[in-house]
């Protein structure tokens, strides 16, 4: 049987609808501390940032049309993990798990020489507690620089993240959110530059891993 609320609607999309508006609030206010902030490159960054949440916010509230939302198979992430010229890619793996938090995701290794490469897809079926840990650093603007290298956003393609290097063990990692959904990991380990994690970005079907259900 059916469990719904006053209104006639699911719990789950109740729920749905609930992380969505709490997501424009949050948008609403950031926007307004940006028009406050005296520096126009962080009011800048703050305001984009605002408006990537209520693009998430409207993502979430399509995915809440009283249907579940259920992650893709791990298999089907497999198919777009990219091959990238030069690079031996290993058997990849995958998983895909419905509770407690639905998500699945796929991973490969990549070796050339001694430099190595992981690239993880996970889908997170617009689960918010997949993507929060990544808010902070998608913000646009971000960038903290050290004395052994940085982390900062970027903008790859039309899609957000961020991106972190570090020279003195010449390893880094880019993330990147595709489609509102899909969060891409890709990992490198003695590698020249991070320029190798874009390259293997660039090599992932965006538009393919867009139109999987």
């Amino acid at each position: 049987m059916l469990v719904t609320v006053a209104c006639g609607k699911s719990a789950e999309q109740a729920a749905a609808e609930k992380a969505a508006e709490e997501t424009r609030e949050a948008a609403e206010a950031m926007q307004k501390a940006a028009e406050s902030q005296g520096s126009a490159g962080a009011a800048q960054g703050l305001q984009e940032f605002a408006k990537a949440m209520e693009g998430m916010a409207g993502a979430m509230s399509a995915s809440s049309d009283g249907k579940k939302v259920d992650p893709v198979s791990f298999q089907d992430l497999q198919t777009v993990l990219p091959e990238v010229s030069g690079w031996q890619r290993e058997p990849p793996t995958g998983e895909r798990m419905t509770m407690p938090v639905p998500f699945s995701q796929a991973e490969a290794n990549y070796v050339l020489g001694d430099a190595n490469v992981e690239v993880k897809i996970v889908d997170s079926a617009f689960n918010q507690m997949l993507v929060a840990p990544w808010a902070m650093f998608l913000t646009a603007g971000y960038e903290k620089q050290t004395s052994d290298g940085y982390e900062k956003s970027v903008n790859l393609g039309g899609n957000p993240g961020f991106e972190r290097w570090d020279s003195g063990n010449k390893d880094g990692e880019l993330n990147l959110v595709l489609a509102k959904r899909f969060l891409v990991t890709i990992e490198g380990r003695n590698i020249k530059d991070a320029t190798v994690l874009e390259e293997f970005a660039s090599q992932i079907d965006a538009g393919k891993l867009a139109a999987l259900k």
